[in-house]
């Protein structure tokens, strides 16, 4: 059975009957009672009229003035952690606060520190939305110093690629890469959420000696047993060696919500804190797959120890209160592995065997919550996941690739999608390499991208849209993910044939722009 549930990352070990929580002491609170109390003494009201919250926007820009730090990468860098949404105050699986999920665990205590950076309360950091993203702005400021960062450095967007990488808390290098990655993947390809908005723009990021971490975004790594995963191994305490199906059958998939990160639920997996595993993570934008644990082994998720040890657990990256991160990609590739799953362990693919965590028995935990399409969902897993419609055009495909005698032919890299592709140096002027497709109708689509990913590409490869409202820039760095299909974005496109995607070479960027292949589908 596949069950699909709230975060795993928050159950406890199957021999353990408690779920870990963290206790937080609060001393803001009788402060703030003794504050009360000379207030009536010196008569004056205790209470005063609370001031409204500013916007988020002047929030963000006034964090960004204060400290010191670019205003749009700390919009990508709260995006990536939690679309900018806050929660309420609830955290997350790992124990981080608001929408710059400020993290307080055994191990981490980057809440307690942006307290003392920032000199406010603690409370009002886990609660306070514009105070979140002061202590946000202030940890990564203190992470840039203590790199040295000076303030020509800091006006350089790329410079803050390390700083990014610490601010994420990881396990591990290649954990802090895929983190880091996340956020510069956002400068790239603009977004907008909550009344701030990002456009698209060309930022190397400077990874240092992050550059020779493993990259976790490119193809399936060795050791995976799903062949579109990549494999990271969770930390051996988080889970318990075994030898399944022989010593007991695999009947269950469990599918979660990671109520974080897609970075941060593979590091705190690694982390020896959480007491928690899965055996797969699944990122929101791409459907990128991740498995941490063998089918072999029991993967503390389910808060049960008999589905523990009868089932398999899927976390999808995301909260439970946030529909937007419940993508078309995420239901595609979750599905794909659930009936891969159900295929190759005789699991029947139906309700009953592939489940929500909140329908384990004992659960206590609601994820993966209403905002979950389980129609779709099933749908994709007993029907296929293939889109109603999909068109793929490679660089040498007949008719529909033009390119100007600039572009050169290579065959160099086995990532590549058919039997080579074509590079280009940077240029003043635009000369992008075209790729031809028939859209059947006027409609929203996904396009994607594919490449092989070198040191020496590009670092901000301009992929040009020809959306039905106008032409719209994704930047794309071509150092890493490559091998795999990467999403640009939804688009409007209109029906009809014509060029659809471009790769042009007007890039301050550094490195070989890549033209390869390039993707659309709907439904």
């Amino acid at each position: 059975m596949i069950i699909v549930g709230s975060s795993t990352v928050l159950h406890s070990p199957p021999d353990k009957e408690t779920s870990v929580m963290f206790a937080h002491s609060r001393p803001a609170v009788l402060a703030a009672f003794a504050l009360a109390a000379l207030l009536v003494l010196a008569g004056r009201p205790a209470l005063a009229e609370p001031e409204p919250d500013p916007p988020l926007p002047a929030a963000l820009d006034r964090a960004a003035g204060e400290y010191g730090v670019p205003r749009d990468l700390l919009a990508a860098l709260g995006y990536a952690e939690t679309r900018l949404d806050d929660h309420g105050g609830e955290p997350s699986a790992s124990g981080g606060y608001g929408m710059m999920h400020l993290v307080s665990n055994p191990t981490t205590h980057a809440l307690e520190q942006a307290a003392e950076l920032t000199g406010l309360p603690v409370g009002k950091l886990r609660a306070d939305a514009a105070s979140n993203v002061l202590g946000g702005a202030a940890l990564l400021r203190a992470h840039a110093d203590a790199l040295g960062l000076d303030e020509t450095a800091r006006k350089d967007m790329g410079r803050w690629y390390q700083a990014v990488a610490k601010y994420g808390n990881a396990s591990s290098p290649e954990t802090a890469r895929l983190y880091a990655d996340a956020v510069y993947e956002l400068l790239g390809t603009g977004f907008s959420a909550r009344g701030v908005t990002v456009a698209p723009q060309v930022v190397t990021a400077d990874r240092g000696p992050y550059a020779q971490a493993p990259d976790l975004g490119a193809m399936a790594a060795p050791g995976a047993e799903y062949p579109s995963a990549t494999w990271v191994a969770a930390r051996p305490s988080n889970y318990t060696a075994a030898n399944r199906p022989s010593s007991r059958k695999i009947d269950r998939v469990v599918v979660h919500v990671t109520q974080g990160s897609y970075a941060g639920a593979i590091s705190w997996f690694q982390n020896p804190a959480a007491k928690v595993s899965a055996h797969y993570v699944i990122k929101s934008s791409n459907g990128a797959v991740t498995q941490m644990v063998r089918h072999k082994d029991v993967a503390w998720h389910a808060g049960n120890r008999d589905y523990n040890h009868r089932s398999i657990g899927i976390e999808h990256e995301g909260y439970v209160s946030n529909a937007a991160w419940f993508t078309d990609a995420m239901y595609r590739a979750s599905a794909a592995l659930t009936r891969h799953l159900c295929e190759k362990y005789g699991i029947p693919k139906d309700r009953r065997h592939i489940i929500a965590h909140r329908e384990v028995p004992g659960a206590t935990h609601t994820d993966p919550g209403p905002h979950w399409n389980w129609t779709t969902y099933m749908k994709y897993v007993t029907g296929g996941s293939t889109p109603a419609w999909s068109a793929t055009t490679d660089n040498s495909t007949a008719g529909r690739f033009t390119a100007s005698a600039n572009w050169k032919t290579s065959a160099y890299s086995g990532q590549r999608l058919g039997p080579d592709y074509r590079f280009a140096s940077p240029a003043s002027a635009a000369d992008p390499a075209w790729y031809r497709m028939k859209v059947p109708a006027t409609g929203r689509y996904r396009v994607e991208v594919r490449y092989p990913a070198h040191p020496g590409y590009s670092s901000s490869a301009p992929y040009i849209v020809a959306a039905s409202a106008g032409n719209t820039t994704v930047y794309v760095d071509q150092r890493s993910g490559g091998g795999v299909w990467r999403s640009l974005g939804t688009f409007t496109l209109k029906a009809g044939t014509y060029d659809v995607v471009g790769v042009g070479r007007q890039t301050s960027g550094t490195g070989y722009v890549i033209a390869d292949a390039v993707r659309i589908s709907r439904g």
